[in-house]
């Protein structure tokens, strides 16, 4: 389906009755909504499922990202996609569950429009501090250029193939007939300084790269997104369910993405030691501030898959499928009483 929300036409998949409970999937980076397919066909076909493709990715009109709002582009988009009762009823409070990037989306959303979310879950989330010492200017140069290409080869590791194989699962024969979809979704990806991987900038101190003002990988960075305390603040606080595997490379206290991380392991040189520049301990990072958010009056589940990398969604489709089950009987059945 394709809709116009906030000047941009929108790409969405959508399946199941409008009056069905409503399920709001927001994938994250270098993917799209076809991302979630491994997910939605173990889902109940009474679900009304929504999938969109957020801006400069899959369908979606590819419009710069603003990085000095955080994700806050992202977000408002979404929220603006509620507000079309071509894809939920005037009122609905889905769902929403964000992977990766998307998770740090979906927080967004949660603390921009609180009674629109009835429930929470966090799939690989980014931590609420932000990821990605030096933004944009730490991009791997030669995946850029191949995803700008639309290389479907795996003839180098920094191909998208190989990162889809390597980085988005622990197991790539987990990725079975859908690897090509998935690949499709991740060179859906719109390569450019406003989008990925955004506009780099010089800075005094080591990496000597810092997030410019534009694209996605800046957006994230630390330096223009970090939300805890707005998220331990949020009025209401729905159940926050976080899923992620631990053998996740991405999104880890010890990320083969994080710069200082990779300094530290010595393959990256000049690193100036972990006073100066300690490692982000992501998985941390969040544990703390969902910590903070149960003490503030709200609630969270922390769900973790053995050995499972970035995409429990796929390696373990129908066990989050379950998970997922439990969380939207779980709202429906509270907003019954």
């Amino acid at each position: 389906m394709e809709l116009t929300a906030r000047g941009l036409r929108h790409n969405l998949l959508l399946r199941g009755p409008i009056d069905g409970p409503p399920v709001l999937l927001v994938h994250g980076n270098c993917s799209s909504g076809a991302f979630w397919e491994p997910l939605v066909r173990h889902l109940p076909a009474h679900w009304r499922v929504v999938a969109p493709d957020l801006r400069g990715y899959g369908g979606t009109d590819t419009v710069p990202v603003d990085a000095t709002r955080g994700l806050r582009d992202f977000a408002d988009d979404l929220a603006a996609l509620l507000e079309a009762e071509e894809v939920f009823p005037a009122g609905a409070r889905p769902v929403v569950v964000g992977h990766s990037m998307g998770g740090g989306v979906a927080m967004q959303l949660l603390v921009d429009a609180p009674e629109r979310v009835a429930g929470l879950v966090l799939e690989a989330p980014l931590s609420p501090y932000g990821f990605g010492l030096g933004g944009a200017g730490a991009a791997n140069p030669d995946f850029v250029e191949r995803l700008a290409a639309g290389d479907r080869t795996a003839d180098s590791p920094a191909s998208p193939r190989m990162i889809l194989r390597t980085y988005y699962v622990a197991d790539p024969a987990s990725l079975g007939a859908d690897e090509e979809l998935l690949l499709d979704t991740v060179l859906s990806t719109a390569v450019a300084e406003g989008n990925y991987p955004g506009d780099p900038a010089a800075a005094e101190e080591w990496p000597g790269v810092a997030a410019g003002r534009y694209g996605v990988l800046n957006a994230m960075s630390p330096r223009w997104f970090g939300i805890a305390d707005d998220l331990v603040a949020v009025p209401g606080k729905p159940k926050v369910t976080w899923v992620r595997g631990d053998a996740d490379q991405i999104v880890s206290d010890t990320s083969l993405f994080d710069l200082a991380n990779l300094g530290r392991l010595g393959l990256v040189p000049g690193w100036p030691g972990e006073e100066l520049c300690p490692p982000q301990a992501m998985i941390a990072q969040t544990r703390a501030v969902l910590e903070r958010y149960a003490a503030a009056g709200g609630a969270y589940e922390e769900v973790v898959y053995a050995g499972v990398g970035h995409s429990p969604h796929i390696e373990r489709a129908a066990d989050f499928a379950g998970l997922l089950r439990g969380v939207v009987e779980g709202v429906t059945s509270g907003a019954a009483r």
